[in-house]
């Protein structure tokens, strides 16, 4: 057990950092009055998931849910 006990801890502080990098690496909802004439409804807007910040989207989703499920693992772990 104290194996599985740190291979999780070493996936929590991967999943950690990652988390923090692609946070950081995102651009900010800055649309300004964009937004009240429509402009911010472009090409680029509705093929989100293909660019850069969909990929940091998806890198932040996954790494969250590995972090969560990691530090889950580590509480329910026996400690001895």
């Amino acid at each position: 057990m104290e194996v599985l006990s740190i291979i999780a801890k070493v996936f929590l502080v991967l999943a950690s950092l990652v988390l923090i990098a692609t946070v950081l690496l995102q651009p900010g909802e800055k649309q300004g009055l964009g937004v009240i004439a429509g402009g911010a409804e472009t090409f680029f807007g509705k093929n989100k998931a293909r660019s850069i910040e969909g990929k940091l989207a998806l890198a932040t989703k996954v790494s969250a849910g590995v972090f969560i499920v990691m530090a889950l693992l580590i509480a329910a772990l026996p400690r001895g």
